[in-house]
């Protein structure tokens, strides 16, 4: 049987790609991190070459032109993974969705994982698209308060990472207070 393990309560499954892009990865072990690491290093290799970041937009091209050319390898990477970043030129935010089958969908919102099952239908109900931070935190906090009240797994919380026109940055979250059951 196989279902939801916890290997270590404090992984972080995001790795910063440049300045404003940051990829959150969910799948087999080793190849998300394997994976991880490849475009973490590619994109980094490209901004040091040319002198300059990828918009988010040519970060996901690029990430869902290496899972198409692994899922035509005899060793394709099973990870699905959300990209997000803000344009530094545009100033424009955007968020993709990858899976292992190489598709690639921009989206509003999103959630991954067993965490989907429970988060995209208060993110269906409470998400418009003029939404400031502190809305957005209020939703996270919801969704973090159903994961608490219904995951069938210990759940050991959230680590928030902002991606906006100053950057990446971690954000600390008051998630210690009891959830009542529904």
């Amino acid at each position: 049987m196989r279902g939801a393990t916890i290997l270590k309560a404090t992984d972080d499954k995001t790795k910063e790609l440049n300045d404003h892009t940051l990829m959150a990865s969910s799948g087999e072990a080793g190849d998300t991190l394997q994976f991880a690491e490849f475009i973490q290093a590619n994109i980094k290799l490209y901004s040091m070459r040319n002198d300059t970041n990828l918009a988010p937009s040519a970060v996901a091209s690029f990430v869902r032109g290496e899972l198409a050319r692994s899922l035509r390898s005899r060793r394709p990477y099973n990870v699905n993974l959300l990209l997000g970043g803000m344009d530094p030129i545009t100033k424009k935010p955007s968020l993709y969705w990858l899976d292992y089958l190489a598709s690639q969908v921009s989206l509003p919102y999103a959630a991954h994982g067993y965490a989907q099952y429970y988060c995209l239908s208060i993110l269906d109900k409470h998400h418009h698209p003029d939404i400031d931070f502190e809305k957005g935190m209020k939703i996270l906090m919801m969704c973090s308060d159903e994961l608490k009240r219904r995951l069938p797994i210990d759940f050991k919380g959230l680590l928030v990472k902002v991606v906006d026109k100053d950057g990446i940055r971690e954000v600390e979250i008051d998630d210690s207070k009891p959830v009542k059951s529904a």
